[in-house]
């Protein structure tokens, strides 16, 4: 018993320092913050665990068990909204939808812990020796477990959900994280199955849940030092949970426990019944384990390919399944992230990355990586001669090249473009993407599985996918560019109502001055006349204002300068208005290459668009940070909000609007402005709460 004292407290004290270095690493990003704080509470947990296994006073053991059961209750909602976050490029969608799920997931065990107060622990039991045996459960104990198998159940759908969307090295990164997770939560499933089972937590219980909660410490530690910190950028589907393999297994294991303990208690029981349930689900993780398993898939591949005279690819089922996944996309970067993913399980590669290219602007462009995040893909990019070059030698190729060993400058450019994360990861390949003879990019793919070299089989293969892709590709451009040109000719008839407007506006001052000669002794008419006039004036000022935020060519002058200054700078031209507010969090920023006159149109016209939004006594929020190589620029309201569909269709298009007197013209202006500056707009709104826009520009 010592010893698993001991080994509780080194549990919690790696727990502590994990969430303390992860804060001071990650500085205090969001999915990095919940992580600590769920880090702390699995450090609180396992404290009072050594509590209880450390002291022979049934009063003290009942207390702190109590105290555990309400840290405990607190675990399924932090951790889920870690599963939501964890490695998720898009993880604010995921907590926007699921935002009513994490309520709820604190909102009963405190009601639970709250109206049962009275009824967590009933009875304690020690040996003869003064060893803990059995601690007896009361109704709310015994619904706090029951909560804690059901939000483990979703904890773990999540993480499978991640895993499952991951290929190459972001599987790689984030297998141990996922790892210790399972393991973890695997035990708490165990644990509450048990006391449900019994109406009591078992001194295995215990002793399993200290051990997981250290093994999935040093799991989660090691997966962060393998890839020191590496980040990943997975996109997992937004559709509901379904064909999840964790529900399934643990649905199954909870039946066969319930069945199996409903039989052995008609034989008189089994006083080694606990021990049992847990070898089943040992059984159960390492089944799955090893299903998952990268290695141990193509191992099995190979065999039934080598003894059973199949060919390594089923060329039926990669072609549907090519067909299922990318059908329907006409987004160019959800189409290349299906493509990579394709490419990556077809060949048991790591590393696969699709880059776009554009022979007249002399442009690539990162895509999609199962390797690479676009932070570090921005630094490998290609311009001028080497460019050339490669576009040249890309015309002449009639397939895959091995850019492993090749001296030529444009195939060293190549291998810049695909960097070697792992040492036995076998020969890199290049697809290049060419379509009517026009070059539209490039597949760079390595690190395969065991590293085995590419066969003639695995090229023409690769061959046949590169002019699949190269052909969507350029559908996808084109059919881009055709929603372009409707959006022009939607302005040209758009023009026409300008025209005609400003036709009203001139009649109206032509008869004007008709007038003036003959009632300019007339007060009355006189000051009709400046009402008048200043109705126009206003008028047309609107008009131009919209009209030459239209222009099609939009031309950026860079200089150096602090966003700081441009916010505070508008700031003094929007002053709180009667009914509303503005507050100011504007932090010291690090100067950046930007066009002040065009960065201060997005920002007036974000500010003045939460204006209009607010409603009475509304609020507006703005500020300012510097985040992850970006300076981020936001601006928050709580007025009507915009609904999901709205921002996806129809939030960035011209001519498209919620405003009963607007015409879509500034957010589509303010985009363009962002882009030109390689910068991004992201958005988040809830209709009747508000909506907040953040900025964000390179520092470099």
């Amino acid at each position: 018993m010592p010893l698993l004292i001991l080994i509780s407290y080194i549990a919690a004290a790696l727990c502590g320092a994990l969430a303390i270095a992860l804060l001071a690493l990650k500085r205090h990003a969001f999915p990095w913050t919940v992580f600590a704080c769920g880090m702390v509470l699995l450090a609180v947990d396992v404290a009072l665990a050594a509590s209880i296994l450390g002291t022979d006073v049934p009063a003290d053991v009942a207390l702190w068990q109590e105290v555990r059961l309400a840290i405990r209750s607190l675990i399924p909602g932090t951790w889920l909204v870690v599963s939501l976050c964890y490695s998720r490029g898009n993880y604010r969608e995921f907590v926007r939808k699921w935002r009513g799920v994490v309520m709820w997931s604190f909102i009963v065990p405190v009601a639970s812990f709250v109206g049962f107060s009275s009824s967590l622990v009933s009875t304690v039991s020690f040996s003869e020796t003064n060893h803990l045996l059995f601690i007896g459960l009361g109704v709310g104990g015994q619904l706090i477990h029951l909560y804690l198998i059901l939000g483990s159940i979703l904890i773990l759908m999540n993480f499978e959900r991640t895993f499952r969307s991951a290929v190459g090295v972001m599987r790689w990164r984030i297998k141990y994280f996922v790892l210790g997770a399972a393991l973890f939560f695997g035990a708490t499933i165990y644990e509450s199955s048990q006391a449900l089972l019994y109406s009591g937590i078992h001194l295995l219980s215990i002793k399993i849940q200290v051990l997981a909660t250290l093994l999935m410490t040093l799991l989660i530690g090691y997966s962060f030092l393998r890839t020191k910190l590496g980040e990943s950028e997975i996109y997992p589907s937004y559709e509901v949970l379904q064909r999840s393999i964790t529900f399934v297994l643990a649905v199954a294991y909870l039946l066969s426990v319930g069945l199996f303990a409903k039989f052995v208690s008609g034989l008189g029981g089994d006083p080694i019944f606990p021990i049992k349930a847990l070898l089943l689900m040992l059984a159960i993780v390492g089944v799955t384990v090893v299903f998952f398993s990268d290695r141990v898939r193509q191992q099995i591949g190979m065999f039934v390919s080598r003894n059973f005279r199949r060919p390594i690819h089923d060329y039926r089922k990669i072609w549907a399944l090519f067909t299922e996944r990318t059908g329907s996309l006409i987004d160019r970067t959800q189409f290349c992230r299906a493509a990579a993913t394709l490419i990556s399980e077809t060949f048991e590669l790591l590393s696969v990355t699709v880059w776009v290219a554009s022979e007249r602007d002399k442009t690539l462009v990162f895509a999609a990586s199962t390797a690479l995040t676009e932070q570090k893909a921005d630094k490998l990019k290609l311009t001028g001669a080497e460019l050339d070059e490669l576009f040249k030698m890309a015309r002449e190729w009639k397939g895959p090249i091995d850019i492993t060993t090749s001296l030529e400058t444009s195939i060293r450019s190549l291998q810049q473009l695909n960097p070697d994360h792992f040492h036995k990861g076998g020969n890199r390949v290049c697809v290049p993407l060419v379509s009517g003879g026009e070059v539209v990019g490039f597949i760079t793919a390595g690190d395969r599985v065991s590293g085995r070299r590419f066969s003639v089989e695995d090229f023409d293969l690769l061959r046949c996918l590169g002019d699949e892709v190269a052909g969507r590709l350029q559908n996808i451009e084109l059919s881009r560019q055709l929603l372009q040109n409707k959006e022009i000719e939607a302005f040209q008839t758009m023009s026409t109502f300008f025209v005609h407007d400003l036709k009203n506006t001139t009649s109206t001052l032509s008869l004007m001055l008709q007038n003036l000669s003959i009632h300019f002794g007339d007060p009355n008419f006189r000051e009709d006349c400046q009402r008048s006039l200043s109705r126009s004036v206003t008028h047309l000022k609107d008009l131009i204002s919209r009209l030459t935020q239209l222009r099609h060519e939009l031309k950026i002058q860079k200089t150096e300068g602090d966003l700081n200054d441009i916010v505070t700078s508008t700031l003094r031209d929007v002053q709180d208005g009667e009914g509303f507010s503005i507050a100011r969090d504007l932090r010291p920023l690090p100067r950046i290459l930007m066009d002040p006159e065009q960065i201060q149109k997005v920002v007036t016209n974000l500010i003045l668009n939460a204006r209009e939004a607010i409603k009475a006594a509304g609020a507006i929020r703005v500020q300012t940070a510097k985040e992850n190589g970006w300076v981020l620029f936001s601006v928050a309201d709580d007025g009507c909000g915009m609904s999901d569909e709205f921002i996806r269709q129809s939030l960035f298009k011209p001519f498209q609007t919620t405003k009963k007197s607007g015409l879509g013209i500034g957010l589509f202006h303010s985009k363009a402005i962002v882009e030109a500056h390689q910068g991004r707009i992201e958005v988040e709104s809830e209709v009747g709460k508000g909506t907040t826009f953040r900025v964000l520009l390179p520092i470099s």
